[in-house]
């Protein structure tokens, strides 16, 4: 594998006003973190100025920073100026190239005026806000307590602080979900004018509260949800959102960089308690500990990466899927004979083979783990 010249960094921000009954992510409501935001946040930034404790994995290297994502959890639920410290420790001990996509996640109900400006000004240039729904009895079934009407403020909030790409986040298959609710949510997203949309089909994860009472939620038929799917894509078609992976769309040129390197097996530095890194091919993670993160622990190993299995599965995710110049230029080999072979088993329903490449339709979209599967 050839080194990679760029890398992502993530920083974790593990605070949210309140818990969403679907979210599996690593993230604790204010009692729970004790008082203990700002401690936390002085731990990120004293890792970043030193690179200490994954300096076993990165051997003290400070690699070129092609994008930065502040994710949670919820960075808009910390105080905006302690946030925006965070940040500018970032650019002061990264080499951030310029025009970096620099991405900060935020809720609805806890970003205002405020923190969107405090986010420009420490060099934020991308939004991405957690919509989930623009039905409101759907928004409180998932635990949303901001309504649409908010939702609309946050958006010109972000807009009048100087944002000129911004991201929505919607869910599928969510409770009380219909085709006609589903098109609402969709003309409602197109009137907000933003550049990019991520949509998800919820997933029951063990341990939240939807999975406990998973029995008695009013969700939608996997038939149903396919359609809904179906209707998503051509849709945001018509509304000028391309289809760059399974779950993204964007306008021309608003693709997520960030995400994008994710899914091309690109190098990225993960900073906070869950936070993963991907870096000269090993793998490693903090503890899902607040405390423990605090406390100056070091990440943890996780094993090889980067393998061209890891590769394939990853790239075809993506619209372009799998292009063997691709492969090659990583791998520093051509395309292992298996994925040819194991492609051409494939209905053509569901993955179409071309001069240099191959990729997943949009119904093998539908059903890409059972497809990535019967390649392997």
């Amino acid at each position: 594998m050839k080194p990679r010249n760029k890398t992502g960094l993530y920083i974790h921000i593990p605070f949210c006003r309140s818990k969403c009954p679907y979210c599996d992510f690593y993230s604790l409501p204010p009692g729970a973190a004790r008082g203990k935001t700002d401690a936390y946040l002085d731990a990120l930034c004293d890792e970043m100025k030193t690179g200490a404790r994954a300096a076993a994995f990165t051997g003290g290297e400070r690699p070129a920073i092609s994008s930065i994502y502040i994710g949670g959890g919820t960075p808009s639920a910390v105080d905006p100026e302690k946030l925006a410290q965070v940040l500018e420790t970032a650019f002061l001990y990264y080499p951030v190239e310029a025009g970096a996509e620099v991405t900060v996640e935020a809720n609805p109900a806890s970003a205002g005026g405020a923190f969107f400006r405090a986010m420009k000004a420490a060099g934020a240039n991308r939004i991405s806000l957690g919509l989930q729904s623009a039905v409101d009895p759907e928004r409180r079934a998932l635990g949303r307590t901001a309504d649409f009407d908010g939702v609309k403020r946050a958006v010109n909030a972000a807009r009048d602080a100087g944002f000129e790409n911004l991201s929505l986040d919607l869910m599928l298959g969510v409770p009380g979900q219909t085709a006609e609710s589903l098109e609402m949510s969709l003309s409602r997203c197109a009137e907000l004018s933003p550049e990019h949309i991520s949509a998800y089909i919820l997933q029951l994860e063990e341990g939240t509260p939807f999975y406990n009472k998973r029995a008695s939620l009013a969700l939608p038929g996997e038939d149903a949800v396919c359609g809904m799917y179906r209707t998503l894509v051509a849709r945001l078609g018509e509304y000028g959102f391309l289809q760059y992976e399974i779950s993204n769309f964007a306008r021309p040129g608003f693709e997520s960089r960030h995400n994008m390197n994710y899914w091309r097996c690109g190098e990225y530095i993960g900073v906070g308690a869950a936070a993963h890194s991907f870096y000269r091919g090993r793998r490693f993670y903090y503890p899902r500990d607040l405390d423990a993160f605090i406390a100056g622990c070091a990440p943890v190993d996780d094993g090889e990466g980067g393998t061209p299995d890891e590769f394939m599965m990853l790239a075809l995710r993506t619209a372009d899927g799998l292009i063997y110049k691709d492969y090659e230029s990583y791998f520093g080999a051509p395309v292992d004979p298996k994925y040819l072979e194991g492609a051409k088993r494939i209905p053509e329903k569901y993955l179409r083979i071309f001069d240099g490449g191959f990729a997943l339709t949009a119904e093998g979209f539908l059903i890409s783990n059972t497809v990535i599967a019967g390649i392997l």
